[in-house]
């Protein structure tokens, strides 16, 4: 059973696996991280660990029963009670409801681990997948998206209440 864990230092070489292994997935729906990304991975590592010590994200990675790294899950730009949502998910687990139910767990932790109220999330018009997830997770469009934020794509603004019912 795949596990929802906060991102330590011992994640690196499977978060990069992970990153490396589904590239062409990923850049098909969203804009690609560049050779860059890759290149100084472990340097981007360590500021993400640095920034959630800091308290400004929360990472984390679903791991599966191999150790091997299913998706990513992260809330960033934590300001008080309200934090932005980004998650990407392998293309062998894409379409089996992996995204939509650990979106809501992390909604679930954003509230009583967090103490967050609000999460948003961009997401561009082309990434249908991605909308469906949201919407699944209780999420509901807000108004459009700067496509600056979404690598030059329009795209919508997503938001979930975390507050009680």
């Amino acid at each position: 059973m795949p596990e929802l864990r906060r991102l330590d230092a011992g994640h690196a070489p499977a978060v990069l696996a992970f990153e490396l292994a589904n590239r062409a997935y990923f850049a098909a729906s969203i804009s690609d991280r560049g050779d860059d990304f890759f290149d100084r991975f472990a340097e981007r590592h360590d500021a993400a660990l640095a920034e959630q010590a800091a308290g400004t994200c929360a990472c984390y990675v679903l791991v599966g029963d191999d150790g091997a790294v299913l998706g990513r899950f992260n809330l960033y730009d934590i300001d008080g009670r309200a934090a932005q949502l980004g998650y990407r998910v392998a293309q062998h687990v894409a379409g089996r409801g992996v995204a939509t139910a650990t979106v809501r767990q992390l909604c679930r932790l954003a509230a009583t681990r967090h103490g967050l109220r609000t999460l948003r999330a961009a997401c561009s018009h082309q990434n249908a997948a991605s909308r469906k997830v949201l919407t699944n997770a209780g999420f509901v469009p807000v108004g459009p998206a700067d496509p600056a934020h979404l690598g030059g794509k329009a795209g919508t603004w997503y938001e979930r209440d975390l507050g009680p019912r």
